[in-house]
């Protein structure tokens, strides 16, 4: 188990210590200055080898770090901070002016605990300072408390070993013990309490006025099922680990319990409460979803999944999709008429509906281009109904912008058009990168919606036999033949919803 670094955050200790990287003096003062006046105590330097000497000499609690330095930048300062043993459980924060997804995305594989991006606010960095110190701070104590309970079991084989010892000698190391230490016979009786340091008035006892039972140690429901693991202990003679969680008047608590046989038909239950280890635990997951959750905001899960195991070309290619255009016909008109916020609660509303609508239907969003939305069902994951769901969609969407009128006295109209047909899906760019769509599919259902008409979906004929089979879903009318950019004449439909 690698060594810890003593934890300078309670109470009692002196200011958390954090080290503070940056190639420009300004944001050095600025930080370490604003840093300082809220107690911490801080150490500034000017480049990574700085930062790295700075750190092994005499490791900080926490380090705010910048990308952009020359010869050696913030990302390779995180990695060999995190591949040495000395430093690798400290925190790093990363300041930098650097904002793109794939800027942070980088970040965290090297091992960063959180990114701001500059310009920021104090406030900000302040509660994300005090956020890693608290979890430094449950990390720590959970190495602590694992280091002690290995201690202690090796104690324990100690005890068991010194049972005919004098009493007066087992009471003295007992009274050490932070645990709980308890006898059970087979009938979960309790035969002794240890007089160890453990509060028990947290229970529904209190030695040595009241002896418990099993009931008053674990949950009442789980009594019958420890009987037997009592039981079952006492006849193969093995030593086990369980962890249970009680209600108790302080709130719940979660105990570890080492359970081993004793001679005499006896079991040796010691108990810990390991409520701050799983308090840490949580924290630490949580952090984890958080991250997760940043990247599956922009990609579907599986090429989000394909990134993180860092594919270098994300590129697919789909036999079968229906890709769906709508355009909100006279948005632009409209606009002049709106001030830029109004505009933009107003997109923001119209397009956060749309992606509701998308994912009850199964469809996965591409992307939207000014008051353009853009969405395809097929892919990532291929179904064989991607027509009907794109038509229902669509259907919806007329649906939802007649209500969104009748509410907000908005005159807006929608343009749609789908097509169906083959297409090359994938990932590109590095910098602000997306998951995008190309092919003459995709082409031709831009074109069924440019050359539509306002509240109509018209379809091409690929999807008019691909909706053929739901005739009793859809009213389907021929528009006829369009001319279409790079395709010539082409035969054309207008969807409707079955009557």
């Amino acid at each position: 188990m690698a060594e810890l670094t003593p934890l300078p955050l309670s109470e009692s200790d002196l200011p958390a210590d954090i080290l503070v990287v940056d190639d420009t003096p300004h944001n050095l003062r600025l930080l370490s200055s604003l840093l300082t006046r809220k107690g911490y105590k801080v150490r500034s330097v000017l480049s990574g080898e700085m930062a790295l000497k700075a750190a092994q000499v005499s490791p900080p609690d926490l380090v705010l770090l910048d990308i952009n330095m020359p010869r050696m930048d913030g990302y390779e300062v995180c990695q060999r901070l995190k591949e040495n043993g000395i430093t690798q459980h400290i925190p790093i924060i990363f300041i930098s002016a650097l904002n793109d997804v794939v800027d942070k995305v980088k970040a965290f594989g090297v091992g960063a605990a959180d990114y701001i991006p500059k310009p920021f606010q104090f406030a900000e960095v302040l509660v994300r300072v005090e956020h890693q110190l608290d979890l430094l701070r449950l990390r720590r104590t959970l190495e602590s408390q694992n280091q002690r309970l290995e201690q202690e079991i090796r104690d324990r084989i100690l005890i068991e070993e010194a049972l005919q010892a004098s009493e007066a000698e087992l009471m003295a190391l007992f009274a050490a013990m932070n645990d709980m230490i308890l006898v059970f016979d087979r009938e979960g009786l309790c035969h002794k309490v240890a007089p160890t340091k453990f509060d028990h008035s947290r229970l529904r006892f209190d030695p040595p006025h009241t002896t418990p039972n099993l009931r008053d140690i674990i949950p009442a429901a789980e009594v019958d099922h420890y009987l037997n693991t009592i039981q079952g202990i006492l006849d193969s003679q093995e030593t086990i680990n369980v962890e249970y969680e009680m209600s108790l008047a302080s709130g719940q608590r979660w105990f570890s319990a080492n359970i081993s046989p004793l001679s005499g038909e006896l079991v040796l239950w010691v108990a810990r409460d390991i409520t701050a280890s799983k308090l840490a635990e949580t924290a630490l997951r949580q952090e984890q979803e958080r991250s997760e959750t940043l990247l599956l905001n922009i990609l579907p899960a599986p090429i989000a999944q394909r990134l993180k195991n860092q594919e270098s070309t994300i590129a697919d290619y789909f036999d079968s999709v229906t890709v769906l255009f709508a355009d909100l016909v006279n948005f632009t008109e409209l606009s002049t008429e709106l001030s830029s916020t109004e505009l933009v609660e107003i997109l923001n509303t119209i397009f956060s509906d749309f992606d509701y609508i998308a994912a009850r239907h199964g469809l996965e969003k591409i992307k939207t281009i000014g008051d353009a939305y853009m969405a395809v069902s097929g892919l990532p994951y291929p179904c064989d109904d991607h027509a009907p769901r794109v038509a229902r969609m669509a259907l919806e969407l007329l649906d939802y912008i007649k209500q969104f009128n009748a509410e907000t006295g908005k005159q807006f109209a929608l343009r749609i058009g789908i097509n169906t047909g083959s297409v090359v899906a994938g990932v590109i760019g590095v910098s602000k990168f997306g998951y995008d769509m190309w092919g003459d599919t995709v082409n031709v259902a831009s074109r069924m919606e440019s050359q539509g008409e306002p509240n109509r979906v018209q379809v091409t004929q690929t999807t008019y036999e691909h909706l053929k089979p739901f005739q009793d879903q859809f009213l389907i009318e021929p528009r006829g033949t369009v001319l279409v950019k790079g395709r010539g004449e082409m035969m054309t439909y207008w969807l409707a919803r079955s009557p």
